[in-house]
């Protein structure tokens, strides 16, 4: 587990993942943005263009979509957009061998940390493997592995929202 809930104060919540990489962060810039690469780490279809102010669409594989828009932009360093109701701010830093990844999402109900943990987990098991060319994990799977230590970690004020469809 490396998926920290924080408490900023204001009434929402902040889910916080530091991955560091033995890549440049131009090549994990491309890996977070482009296309190929977004249909192996990020949950949703992205459609709409990566520019400051850009409308963008997440489409589920059900079909089901919701609505965001790229608040903060300056590659490659940092992406900020929001996803429904939350907002997901990624900063990317150069560091000697590599980059230091920091996700960070921004929640309204702290019902759904556990849940949303364990996804952004998996999430980044994925990109990770992508960058090193490994093979990357089946859906689900790591959510499964890493859901109970969340619940654990978080506590059940934290886990009141079940897992996602399918899980």
């Amino acid at each position: 587990m490396n998926g920290v809930l924080e408490d900023p104060g204001n009434g929402s919540w902040r889910l916080r993942f530091t991955r560091e990489l033995a890549h440049p962060p131009e090549r994990v810039w491309r890996a977070l943005t482009e296309p190929e690469h977004q249909q192996v780490w990020f949950p949703d279809e992205v459609e709409g263009d990566w520019v400051l102010g850009g409308k963008l669409c997440f489409r589920f594989k059900t079909g089901d979509s919701f609505d965001g828009e790229v608040l903060a932009l300056d590659p490659p360093r940092l992406l900020e957009f929001s996803w429904g109701p939350d907002t997901i701010r990624i900063e990317v830093a150069e560091r000697p061998g590599g980059s230091t990844l920091t996700l960070l999402d921004t929640i309204r109900e702290q019902g759904k940390a556990a849940r949303d943990a364990a996804g952004w987990h998996e999430c980044l098991d994925r990109l990770v493997a992508d960058l090193d060319g490994r093979p990357v994990p089946p859906p689900g799977e790591p959510w499964k592995r890493v859901h109970p230590g969340y619940v654990a970690a978080f506590g059940p004020a934290a886990a009141t929202v079940g897992p996602p469809a399918g899980y």
